[in-house]
């Protein structure tokens, strides 16, 4: 990674514009290019100890924004924000990320290949603290409020209720639309987004749900980003019609509970809809 380069507050709102900065600092540190914050920017947060389940959602959720002009905003943590970060790579999207540390403290060590990768395309790594400033564990909601004041909206996905996508959240609320994604009511891991939708913060069901609020176009099934793995082999299949669970078995070669594992993820997406019991489709919108 590239020296750091000190940017002022000034150079930030000349690219946000009228939106503005919530951010009372008087620069970040900065690597990369954040010409991606001209685009309507979500920042996408969750806990660190993701299942596959939110993983799985916060790439999905990053990738079809990402495809619809959005570019992605999170704190470059193991978990939830890294699966965004990635997601977003995947989409082609600019991607910015927000340290709780100096770059050349960079933390946690294990995603410094994925920061350089979102440099490579584009994006940049950001840090309201010197170069040489490791971690601290209040630098992290430092770091909250900054990914907060760069994003047009917060999309919470798998929060317990303890979570430091909370506090993103609790930055967001006065100023930015908050969403949260909902799960299991008996799941530890997603208390803190159900308390959230308690409280006021919009239920999002897909990235068509962010790209409502944000009062952008939803993209058409047919273009968006090509999948690989059983979810892409179901989708190949459902391309041409609808199709029962039998049908989509014999086609992918899936254990039936594993393509309605699949199905049921792709339906939460907004990806695939369900028309009776055991028939789907590829959604319209």
């Amino acid at each position: 990674m590239d020296a750091p380069e000190y940017t002022t507050r000034e150079a930030f709102e000349a690219v946000r514009g009228e939106r503005g900065l919530a951010w009372e600092g008087l620069g970040l540190w900065s690597c990369g290019s954040f010409e991606g914050l001209r685009r309507p920017s979500v920042a996408l947060v969750g806990t660190r100890a993701a299942t596959p389940y939110g993983l799985r959602l916060a790439r999905a959720f990053a990738r079809e924004l990402g495809a619809a002009g959005c570019s992605i905003v999170s704190g470059l943590a193991l978990g939830i924000d890294a699966a965004a970060h990635e997601g977003a790579l995947e989409a082609g999207a600019p991607t910015i990320g927000v340290l709780g540390s100096g770059h050349r403290r960079f933390f946690p060590r294990r995603n410094i290949e994925l920061a350089e990768r979102m440099i490579a395309a584009q994006g940049a790594v950001l840090s309201p603290f010197p170069p040489e400033q490791e971690a601290a564990p209040w630098h992290f909601l430092a770091r909250n409020a900054i990914v907060a004041a760069l994003a047009d909206a917060v999309v919470v996905i798998e929060a317990p209720a303890r979570s430091g996508a909370l506090n993103t959240a609790g930055w967001a609320a006065p100023r930015i639309p908050v969403l949260a994604v909902p799960g299991d009511v008996d799941r530890a891991h997603v208390a803190g987004c159900h308390a959230l939708i308690r409280d006021g913060a919009i239920l999002a069901r897909s990235a068509a749900d962010v790209l409502e609020v944000l009062r952008l176009e939803t993209i058409p099934a047919s273009e968006r980003p090509r999948r690989d793995g059983p979810s892409g082999a179901l989708l190949d299949a459902l391309s041409g019609g609808e199709c029962n669970l039998d049908d989509l078995v014999d086609a992918t070669g899936l254990a039936p509970a594993q393509a309605l594992a699949e199905l049921a993820m792709l339906e939460l997406e907004g990806v695939v809809e369900r028309r009776g019991a055991t028939r789907f489709a590829c959604s319209s919108g």
